[in-house]
Order: structure tokens, then sequence, then C-alpha cells
């Protein structure tokens, strides 16, 4: 394996982690592509984001063995997926009302920054549980953005 990889261990390990990456992200598009509100869009993507690094073998093994190669990508400081995520929101926030004083890109920042943080440590949330998730959705992320936000379902 080493010969595809002249970088030896460190270069495959990269090379992994990008791919996986990679599919990830793909993953979680095809998840919430059709999601019809900027709500909707935010909870689907937190549990499908949460279970996929939960449940992903791979990206298991690579935190628990070799965390400094992944937990980058997945901080809130991460300028690539923070981008990513920015722009996939921008559509969602451009179609909504939001609340006086707040621009649609400082507020996909804010999503964006906070998806990546609560996707690595969801903290007291479970976000396995689709009525927290909606409440950590309508009361914490989007009550500052969206005019008026029902919170829990």
């Amino acid at each position: 394996m080493y010969r595809y990889f002249p970088g030896g261990r460190d270069e495959l390990i990269d090379a992994v982690v990008t791919w996986e990456y990679r599919r990830f992200f793909l993953r979680l598009y095809g998840a919430v592509r059709d999601a019809e509100t900027l709500e909707e869009l935010m909870e689907r993507g937190l549990m499908v984001a949460h279970r996929a690094i939960q449940d992903h073998e791979v990206l298991q093994m690579i935190l628990r063995t070799e965390p400094e190669a992944l937990e980058p990508a997945l901080r809130a400081e991460s300028e690539p997926s923070r981008t990513l995520l920015m722009e996939f929101l921008m559509p969602y926030l451009e179609r909504h009302e939001l609340r006086e004083g707040v621009e649609p890109a400082s507020a996909a920042d804010f999503l964006a920054r906070m998806i990546l943080s609560y996707m690595g440590s969801p903290g007291r949330w479970d976000l396995n549980n689709p009525a927290e998730v909606s409440r950590l959705v309508r009361a914490e992320l989007l009550a500052g953005i969206l005019p008026e936000v029902v919170s829990g379902r």
C-alpha cells in the first residue's frame, strides 16, 4: 500500500481522511438536499451528520488512533468545512425572512460554526432524538436569526 503513497503512513492517513471527508459531505448533502425549510435542513442535517460520524468505523478508528488527522476538519475553525457549509446554507437563508439586522452571510457563518461544533461535540443534546434536535435548532440556533421560530414540535 505504501508504494502508492510515497509519503508513507502520514500521506496514506491524509488520503483516507480526505476521501472519507468528501464522502461524508456527499452523503450529508444527499440526506438534506430536498429539505424545504431552514428548520428541516438544520434538524435533518445535524442528526445525519452526528449519526454518520458516530457510526462510521473508519472515522471512529481515526478519531481514536490519529485524532489530529481528523479533528481539525470537524472544528468550527475549519475554513474548508465552514465555507462548504456556508455555501450550502446561503440559498436557504436568502429565501427566509431574517430578523432585522441579520445578514445572510453572517447567519451562514454562525450556523456553519455551530453545526461543526455540535457535530463533533453535542454537549447536553441527544442528536439521535428528533425532539431534542428540533429544540436545539429552534431555541438555540435559529432563534436569533429568524423572526419567529416555534420552539419544539
